[in-house]
């Protein structure tokens, strides 16, 4: 049995609560890979802000020419395809476009299995964190979404860092500290925007609130910086949504710079990607806890081999945004996330 077609659907839906002046809407390409015998398996690619027609265009053309006529087995493929596109760049549009296809040809490999079950499920819940992209946020809209994740039986939080003012990141974290109490998870995200300098007197300064990990506190492919800051610091390191082949995520745990992993499964390129970097972590002793994206990211959760947490970033799931038909795919409630029942990746989408 053979691929005989693959569809591409561009969804752009405004967020509930956007992520910034300049990220008001999340992007999504749902794909349909249809077998020669009729059978469709369903999949998307996702981009927050830039890229999404650059993506549509490698499916619709590149990808679905070299696709066609392939037998539909993920590893097989992704290898082949990867190759295909490396021309256009090893990681970045080309992983996000083959997260498309990969995640599809999943659905089709699960048939009337549900993924969890699939890959081996290791739990039937797992903690779900409550994030947000609130670096804009005020100190009251911040301590007011804080609030809304202890009413929603949060056991962790995680709030964005990386204002220009360090006085203004302390008072922040304290803010979020008070609210959640002393018995819940903080973690901060300074998505990229610190050099090493300012990354070691952020550290030193935000330390005292007994913060679980600091996120991407760095450029994410500058390894070596990474090192030097875990170094010099007892503050947990995790990177990882920026980065988008299992070489990128080999260095950083080769050279011991982070402790916690978390790939993306769409910017690496969907779940067979995804599975590799797991088993690389696990020979590291380091847990993933995977990127956003909490409908597939909480049906992989199941199945990893260490413990883990899903993010769930506020008012941001697809469920959220209006993208899937109900039964969801998973279901967050009271701090915990747990898979329905349901065939393949379980995205029906509306």
């Amino acid at each position: 049995m053979t691929v005989a077609d693959l569809r591409t659907e561009l969804r752009s839906v405004p967020l509930p609560r956007p992520w910034g002046a300049d990220v008001p809407f999340n992007h999504v390409i749902v794909t349909h890979v249809t077998l020669a015998d009729g059978r469709t398996g369903s999949g998307f690619s996702w981009t927050p802000q830039i890229g999404a027609h650059a993506v549509k265009a490698l499916l619709d053309h590149d990808l679905r020419e070299a696709l066609i006529g392939l037998d539909p087995h993920p590893e097989v493929v992704w290898d082949r395809l990867w190759r295909h596109l490396r021309e256009a760049g090893p990681g970045g549009v080309t992983t996000v476009a083959l997260a498309g296809v990969d995640l599809a040809l999943w659905d089709l490999r699960c048939g009337e299995r549900d993924l969890a079950g699939v890959l081996g499920r290791r739990r039937d819940e797992v903690p779900a964190y409550g994030s947000g992209v609130n670096l804009h946020y005020s100190l009251e809209e911040l301590v007011a979404q804080a609030r809304r994740w202890v009413a929603a039986g949060h056991r962790g939080v995680k709030i964005k860092v990386g204002r220009p003012d360090l006085a203004e990141d302390v008072a922040r974290v304290a803010a979020v500290r008070e609210v959640i109490g002393p018995d819940r998870l903080l973690m901060i995200d300074a998505n990229q925007r610190w050099d090493l300098h300012r990354a070691r007197r952020a550290l030193a300064a935000l330390r005292a609130f007994d913060l679980h990990w600091i996120e991407e506190p760095l450029p994410a492919d500058d390894v070596a910086a990474h090192v030097e800051l875990r170094r010099s610091t007892d503050v947990p390191v995790a990177v990882g949504e920026n980065v988008y082949t299992t070489y990128g995520f080999r260095d950083l745990l080769a050279a011991g710079a982070c402790d916690v992993v978390q790939p993306n499964v769409a910017r690496v390129g969907g779940i067979t990607p995804f599975l590799r970097i797991v088993e690389l972590a696990r020979t590291y002793d380091v847990p993933v806890h995977p990127h956003l994206l909490s409908e597939m990211s909480g049906q992989l959760a199941l199945a990893l081999p260490l413990p883990a947490m899903v993010e769930d970033v506020e008012d941001a799931s697809f469920a959220a945004l209006g993208l899937l038909d109900e039964p969801y795919p998973v279901e967050v409630s009271g701090g915990v996330l747990r898979a329905g029942a349901h065939a393949g990746l379980g995205l029906r989408w509306s």
